[in-house]
């Protein structure tokens, strides 16, 4: 394993072992890929420690179903767990164990726990207000970004440790720390709450 994994997975892990009262079946890391900054998501979650998590986001990729069963097959091969970005037709078509939905879509959440109940969901909550919505939608977890400065062209201004606590403490599920979180910035979210860490260039 990659030194630099190796060093957020360890601090994912005291994360998660933290926030004790969220469901055990959460991965401590998530791989969030992105197509234009992991043009090889497959290499990067072959990579990934056993139980750590990926979302898949195709944004509309011609080639997705066949990244996203080559994806299929790493996680078989290494014990991940699979959600599929906002696309509930290919996470059913390759077996996904849930999906990912973005801000403007966590209103579909209850539609999609009445179809798919076994299912593994997350959403992207950038606000306390996301958040509220996301626990009312029912889903697992929330993924709160960008706290650090991050090169995502979405990410707004960075919230920093201490703003990103203060959303964790408020939020009645579990929050993943995403945006700029890699092996140097991640000590810096031990004392926030957070049930764990996810990235895309800090597992490159």
């Amino acid at each position: 394993m990659d030194p630099k994994t190796r060093a957020l997975w360890r601090i994912a892990l005291r994360l998660k072992h933290r926030a004790t009262k969220w469901d055990p079946v959460l991965p401590p890391l998530i791989f969030v890929t992105d197509p234009a900054r992991t043009p090889d998501p497959c290499a990067i979650a072959a990579g990934l420690p056993k139980g750590s998590g990926v979302i898949y986001r195709a944004f509309g990729a011609p080639d997705a179903l066949s990244t996203a069963s080559a994806l299929r097959s790493v996680a078989d091969e290494r014990g991940l767990i699979l959600l599929i970005g906002a696309d509930e037709r290919l996470a059913v078509a390759i077996g996904a164990d849930g999906i990912h939905l973005p801000e403007r879509l966590i209103g579909q959440g209850p539609r999609l726990r009445a179809r798919r109940p076994d299912w593994v969901m997350t959403g992207a909550a950038h606000d306390a207000r996301a958040l509220k919505c996301a626990e009312r939608a029912g889903l697992d977890a929330a993924l709160t970004s960008p706290v650090f400065a991050s090169r995502s062209p979405s990410a707004n201004s960075q919230l920093g440790p201490m703003r990103f606590a203060g959303l964790v403490r408020g939020a009645h599920l579990p929050v993943y720390a995403l945006g700029g979180v890699n092996y140097r910035t991640a000590p810096r979210l031990l004392s926030t709450g957070a049930a764990g860490l996810a990235a895309v260039d800090g597992l490159v």
